[in-house]
C-alpha cells in the first residue's frame, strides 16, 4: 500500500478514536475557504484598498485557472476510488468535487490567506500569523477528513505560493501602464480560450469496474468552467472599469459599509441561488457555471462600483 494511503488510514483512525468530535471543526475549516473566503475580494475592492482588491482578484482566479487545468492534465482520482478502505468524514465527500490533484480547496485558502499574510505582515502581524494557521489549518483538513493526499495538498500550496509572488512581481511592473496591462488581459483572455480548448478536446480516462465508469469527466470539468468564466469576468471588467468606471473607493462616505454589504448580499445571493435557477438551468452545468461566474465577477467589479460613486455623488453636496 503506498505511503500517502498510510497515511490517510492513519488519519481515519484517529476520526474514529476521538469518535470524530474533530470532524466538523475541519469540515468547517474546509467549507469556509471555499464557500465564503473568495467573496473577501470584493470587499476589499469596495472599501478597503482597490489596488489590493485587484490583487485578491487576479490571484484568485488565475489560481483557480491554473489549477483547473492541472487538474484535467493529471485526471488523478480520488483516495476513496485508489483505495476502498478510505471513508472520507460526513458530507466532505460531496463537496470534494473534480479530480484530486492538486487540492483545489487548499489552493483556494492559500491564495486568499496568503494574499492577507503578504498585504498585512507588516502592517498587523497577528492577521498575518492567523492567516499563515488558517492555511495549515485548511491543507490539514484535507487529508484529515480524507478527501486529498499530501501530495494534492503540497502541490496546491506551493503552485499558490508562487503564483502569490509573480502576480506581486507583475503587479510591480505593470502599475499605473495602462497599455501593459491591456496587454496582459488580452493575453488572459487567450489563454483562457485556449485552456477550455484543450480541456473540451483532451482525451480523459475511461476506466470501468464492473461495468461502471469509475469517474465520469464530463462531471470533472466543470469547476474548470467555473474558474474560467470567472476570470473572464474580472478580465473584462477590469477593462471596463479602468477605462470608464475610474472607480475610487469614497473615503469618509457614511453609506459605503451599508453598500457593500448589500453587494456582498447581491454577490452571494447569486452564487447560491439565482445563478442555479437561471444560466445554469438554460446553459448547463458547464456552460451555465461559466455565464453565471462571468456575471458575478462583472457585476462585482464594474456594476457594483458604479453605483456607489452614483449614490456616494447623489449625497455630495459638491456632486453633479
Amino acid at each position: 500500500m503506498n505511503f500517502d494511503i498510510q497515511y490517510l488510514l492513519l488519519l481515519q483512525e484517529l476520526r474514529v478514536a476521538t469518535g470524530g468530535i474533530f470532524d466538523e471543526l475541519f469540515n468547517a475549516i474546509s467549507k469556509f475557504a471555499v464557500d465564503i473566503l473568495p467573496f473577501l475580494p470584493y470587499v476589499v475592492f469596495w472599501c478597503v484598498d482597490k489596488k489590493w482588491g485587484y490583487r485578491f482578484l487576479s490571484t484568485l482566479w488565475c489560481g483557480e485557472v491554473l489549477n483547473g487545468v492541472i487538474k484535467l492534465t493529471v485526471c488523478a482520482y480520488r483516495p476513496w476510488i485508489r483505495s476502498e478502505l478510505i471513508e472520507p468524514a460526513g458530507d466532505s465527500k460531496v463537496a470534494a468535487t473534480g479530480y484530486s490533484f492538486p487540492s483545489g480547496h487548499t489552493l483556494c485558502a492559500t491564495t486568499m490567506y496568503g494574499t492577507a499574510f503578504v498585504w498585512q505582515k507588516d502592517k498587523r502581524r497577528w492577521i498575518a500569523v492567523l492567516c499563515g494557521v488558517m492555511i495549515l489549518l485548511t491543507g490539514f483538513s484535507r487529508n484529515f477528513l480524507g478527501v486529498h493526499t499530501p501530495q494534492d495538498v503540497i502541490v496546491g500550496f506551493l503552485e499558490s505560493c508562487i503564483l502569490i509572488y509573480v502576480i506581486g512581481l507583475v503587479g510591480k511592473r505593470i502599475d499605473g501602464d495602462e497599455r501593459l496591462i491591456d496587454v496582459l488581459t488580452l493575453a488572459g483572455v487567450v489563454a483562457v480560450i485556449a485552456a477550455l480548448i484543450y480541456i473540451t478536446h483532451k482525451p480523459y480516462p475511461m476506466d470501468y469496474v464492473n461495468g461502471e465508469l469509475l469517474v465520469d469527466p464530463v462531471k470533472m470539468t466543470k469547476d474548470c468552467f467555473f474558474a474560467c468564466g470567472g476570470l473572464l469576468g474580472f478580465l473584462a471588467g477590469s477593462y471596463i472599469e479602468r477605462h470608464y468606471i475610474h472607480y475610487e473607493i469614497p473615503k469618509g462616505y457614511g453609506n459605503l459599509a451599508l453598500l457593500s454589504c448589500i453587494g456582498l448580499g447581491i454577490v452571494l445571493a447569486w452564487r447560491q441561488w439565482f445563478a442555479g435557477a437561471t444560466l445554469i438551468v438554460i446553459f448547463g452545468i458547464h456552460w451555465g457555471n461559466l455565464l453565471s461566474m462571468m456575471v458575478m465577477v462583472f457585476f462585482a467589479v464594474v456594476i457594483w462600483p458604479a453605483v456607489i460613486m452614483k449614490c456616494q455623488r447623489g449625497e455630495s453636496p459638491d456632486g453633479p
